[in-house]
């Protein structure tokens, strides 16, 4: 299920795919361990389609449809070692929510500073039964988006330091103020 994303236009689009193409140019884009060999072939171009005309919906189907997940990941014991799992149903959605997210929140910071707009502000962009205390905190709080962009650069493939967005399928994103 897709995020609504408030500010995702065009103007937002084009800071989104900069900072994608950034980060590929630095071989910093992240990889996720569960995608297969197809999958990490694959995932910059269908994450540059996606943040340039389509959304993170398209972004998971895509990823559903062509297989691009390995079956199973590898998980640390509580006791020691490691054991074998499957990758979860949903893993696909998280994954592309999660990015295309991300990179919404990184695209949405520059076109604030752009823009001269000195704050965004965290909102719950899919509904949640059961939504977690820590985001719910979130929601409302005003950030800086040179320092949340900041946040975003360095904190690839972990949650940010100032947690927006927060965990895998918090359903939080920010907006302009």
């Amino acid at each position: 299920m897709s995020l609504t994303y408030k500010n995702l236009d065009n103007a937002t689009r084009l800071q989104m795919s900069a900072e994608v193409q950034a980060d590929s140019a630095a071989g910093t884009l992240y990889i996720s361990p569960r995608l297969n060999d197809e999958g990490v072939s694959l995932w910059p171009s269908l994450l540059g389609e996606a943040v340039a005309t389509k959304d993170d919906a398209w972004l998971a189907e895509e990823i559903r449809s062509r297989g691009l997940l390995k079956s199973h990941e590898e998980r640390r014991k509580p006791t020691g070692g490691t054991t074998l799992a499957k990758v979860p149903v949903n893993a696909h959605e998280t994954l592309a929510e999660g990015e295309f997210n991300r990179f919404y929140a990184r695209g949405l910071c520059l076109r604030a500073m752009q823009e001269k707009i000195s704050q965004v502000i965290a909102y719950r962009a899919r509904h949640s039964d059961n939504p977690r205390a820590e985001s719910e905190a979130l929601i409302g709080k005003a950030f800086s988006p040179d320092v949340l962009l900041a946040d975003l650069r360095s904190s690839v493939g972990v949650e940010p330091a100032l947690g927006v967005p927060p965990g895998p399928n918090s359903g939080l994103s920010i907006q302009l103020q």
